[in-house]
């Protein structure tokens, strides 16, 4: 399959125009539950779920104030981190309720909860985005790699997600994703989901610090490591916890930092404070690996500053990406 060349790297680095007031995306650790134990899942590998033992799902107050804040700068809420974000009991309402104050929504999931009343539901709440981890292109396949998880239950309920989107006219993109990893032939995954979603995205297998690094199927950097490029997470996006405690990146999945809680100041507030700002002004200088927590990541390396969720909305034409 011929592939277009992709740079990784740019001239300059800085935040975003789009975020230089808000962030471009939230990323929400939902909930800390999950009906599958997936291999490649570092939460499935490791106790930081029992971290959450009174926090499993996040509150409705936690999320509505996430939403509004969101919604005042048309930004991306992405429901994801920790579990099956369909597990959440009011996780339709909430992205309904999100989408009435104009945040943009993108929802991953392992599509094993839908049923046509709340696939109807977020298709007339025009969810932006509703992205299928699906890892497999055959049923042998997906039992290894989404363990619980039933293949033709997957079948089915995005195949009917896209004929109900189609009948309704909705605006919500329907999107496939899979981790390139040993025993998964990541081409036929692609050929396979591409007849019948808006786009397929190839995710690099990444470890998280916790999983073996030798069960990647592509190991090749996006961004060389000696160069010490700036890592394009703290330029774009932040992640919240279930309780409101904000991360300074997606790798951070245990909540070691201490960047603010969302329930004490506002998103816009610890987006440009001084904590941001320390990590920021690391990398724009090349001193990223002198930080305990970028220094120890493995997953610096495979951060793009073109190959990543912005491109995928781009090539669907999902509205821009503020």
């Amino acid at each position: 399959m011929k592939r277009t060349k992709i740079h990784h790297t740019q001239e300059n680095y800085g935040i975003r125009k789009e975020a230089r007031e808000f962030p471009m995306m939230v990323v929400l650790s939902f909930v800390y539950i999950c009906n599958s134990k997936c291999p490649s899942c570092p939460y499935t590998n490791s106790k930081i779920r029992d971290n959450y033992e009174d926090s499993r799902i996040m509150s409705e107050e936690t999320f509505r104030l996430i939403a509004n804040q969101c919604g005042e700068y048309n930004a991306w809420i992405r429901l994801t981190g920790g579990g099956e974000p369909m597990l959440h009991p009011n996780a339709v309402e909430l992205m309904e309720y999100a989408k009435t104050v104009g945040a943009k929504v993108g929802l991953i999931t392992n599509g094993s909860l839908f049923t046509e009343e709340n696939s109807l539901r977020l298709l007339t709440a025009d969810v932006d985005a509703i992205e299928f981890s699906v890892d497999a292109a055959d049923p042998e396949t997906y039992s290894k790699v989404r363990k619980g998880l039933d293949w033709n239950a997957l079948l089915d309920n995005v195949k009917r997600m896209i004929e109900l989107r189609n009948r309704l006219k909705s605006s919500t993109k329907i999107i496939a994703s899979a981790i390139n990893q040993k025993g998964v032939d990541i081409d036929a995954v692609e050929k396979f989901w591409s007849t019948f979603v808006d786009n397929f995205q190839k995710r690099k297998y990444l470890t998280w610090g916790i999983l073996n690094p030798f069960s990647s199927a592509d190991s090749e950097p996006y961004l060389p490591p000696e160069e010490r490029i700036p890592c394009p997470f703290i330029f774009e996006r932040l992640n919240i916890d279930s309780t409101g405690n904000v991360m300074v990146c997606g790798f951070d999945i245990a909540a070691s930092t201490n960047i603010g809680n969302i329930h004490k100041e506002n998103i816009k507030d610890i987006w440009l404070g001084e904590k941001f700002n320390y990590y920021r002004n690391m990398h724009l200088n090349r001193r990223g690996n002198e930080i305990d927590l970028c220094s120890s990541c493995p997953d610096w390396k495979y951060r793009s500053w073109n190959y990543n969720y912005w491109k995928i909305l781009q090539d669907i034409d999902c509205v821009n990406s503020k």
